[in-house]
């Protein structure tokens, strides 16, 4: 079993969106560690519509192909179009960003994900659920990694956000 992270993200029916997604990522996986959940302006994206963002960790012993796989079939369950252009509007987004201390290329997914070090709506979540956790190509954990951080202008900020009953993010 290696621990997995993902990072979630919809700017499309948020709430329904991320919940279904979190639904189906315990039934599949089991136990889940999440994160609060951030608003976040858009980055590169012409449509100003805010995402909603999280990341979530789970153990698993499927391959990279196959959780690649499940998370693409889960994007488009969601009303995601495959083909739809890199900066639209979303129902849903997952993205692995570790596989274990897997590093590189592995069945066509590069790993860890760039945009741990590139984006605040990701590494902020991680940093926060991971602190002591360690970026597999870097060494250095993610909370090294998130006091570190140079944000560009990169805003975000926790919101009320509650699945199966628990408080995921502050009221206030």
């Amino acid at each position: 079993m290696r621990l997995i992270s993902v990072s979630l993200g919809s700017n499309i029916d948020r709430e329904r969106h991320l919940r279904g997604c979190l639904d189906a990522l315990a039934e599949t996986f089991g136990p889940l560690g999440v994160s609060r959940v951030f608003e976040s302006e858009p980055v590169g994206f012409e449509d100003g519509r805010n995402f909603y963002n999280l990341v979530v960790i789970f153990d698993s012993d499927w391959r990279v192909g196959q959780l690649q796989a499940w998370c693409k079939r889960l994007e488009t369950a969601h009303g995601r179009h495959p083909n739809s252009p890199k900066f639209s509007p979303r129902t849903l987004d997952i993205d692995l960003l570790t596989v274990g201390d897997l590093t590189g290329v592995n069945d066509g997914v590069e790993l860890p994900r760039d945009e741990i070090l590139r984006h605040a709506f990701v590494l902020q979540p991680l940093a926060e659920l991971l602190p002591d956790g360690r970026h597999p190509g870097l060494g250095l954990t993610y909370a090294e990694l998130w006091r570190d951080f140079e944000p560009n202008g990169q805003r975000l900020w926790p919101v009320s956000f509650t699945w199966a009953g628990r408080q995921l993010s502050p009221t206030s």
